[in-house]
């Protein structure tokens, strides 16, 4: 084999992962496309002794952190192919050839597709936000927008109240909300619109108005959205793993997934896309995969 571990993916998970094996002495190889589901986000919250940088730079320094370690090798490219052999893997990589490796760790994130609104884009990740413990605390108390319906609708107003009394949930549609919700969300004062909406006027990515297809428009500080998610790869049917309902890769509690040899950490693995979390469960991969190799070799 030509590695112990070939980790595709070199983002917070996968870059974790990476230093809890170099320092095991294993050899590494990191595969990264350079297109990190953050890339978009222009500061990071909520992660201990990083709180406001930029992901890129947080980022830049662990990867300098990883490369110390002789062991690991890290590689720009994108995987094309991944298959089962006798020994382990082979792993197919656009223009670089192919490497065989002992396990695998798919730390690829998520594909986020947005809504065609126009604007949208622009403003993602800077003022249309989808976590609160992300990006909630710098829009406290100002006017916020909700782009979604039904029951996950409701159950975000509710958490939001915390931060946000002047909320307003636009359906983009008709309304989903039970009779026992929607009088809930009135007590609150939650406002519903119905409208749909066509636009997203911003200055450089800062909301200033949502404009409906009705021609009418309202001023918003921020627009919290839930995107529709992709998986990055679609090797689950080569390497034989399984998918969740919520299209997530299916791990256990040690981050294994369903096929003997591959784990998987990170977005692509949860909903819950915190970089504290998110770099806790590549740590996690990293010391069952490890102890998995022990005892294949003890």
């Amino acid at each position: 084999m030509d590695f112990d571990v070939i980790i595709i993916g070199g983002s917070y998970a996968g870059l974790s992962a990476a230093l809890t094996l170099g320092r095991s002495t294993r050899n590494v190889l990191i595969v990264d496309a350079g297109k990190p589901c953050n890339r978009h986000t222009p500061h990071s919250h909520n992660f201990l002794t990083h709180d406001g940088d930029r992901p890129a730079d947080i980022a830049k320094v662990a990867k300098a952190e990883v490369l110390k370690y002789p062991t690991v090798k890290f590689l720009e490219g994108k995987v094309i192919s991944a298959r089962r052999i006798d020994a382990g893997f082979t792993i197919g990589i656009e223009n670089a050839g192919s490497f065989t490796t002992r396990k695998v760790l798919l730390a690829t994130g998520l594909k986020d597709t947005l809504p065609d609104i126009k604007g949208l884009a622009a403003c993602w990740a800077i003022s249309a936000i989808h976590c609160p413990y992300c990006h909630g605390y710098e829009v406290k108390n100002e006017k916020i927008a909700l782009l979604m319906n039904g029951d996950h609708a409701f159950d975000m107003a509710k958490n939001l109240h915390l931060w946000n009394k002047d909320l307003t949930i636009l359906t983009n549609g008709k309304s989903g909300f039970t009779a026992e919700q929607s009088e809930k969300l009135k007590s609150k004062s939650i406002s519903i619109l119905e409208e749909e909406v066509i636009e997203l006027e911003h200055q450089n990515g800062q909301l200033q108005h949502i404009v409906f297809k009705n021609g009418g428009k309202r001023a918003f500080k921020a627009i919290y959205i839930k995107p529709e998610i992709k998986q990055h790869i679609n090797f689950n049917e080569q390497l034989g793993f399984e998918l969740t309902d919520l299209k997530t890769i299916k791990v256990n509690e040690q981050q294994q997934t369903t096929a003997s040899g591959v784990y998987a950490a990170g977005d692509c693995t949860t909903l819950f896309r915190s970089l504290s979390f998110i770099t806790a469960t590549g740590t996690m991969a990293a010391v069952m995969i490890n102890k998995e190799l022990i005892s294949d070799d003890f």
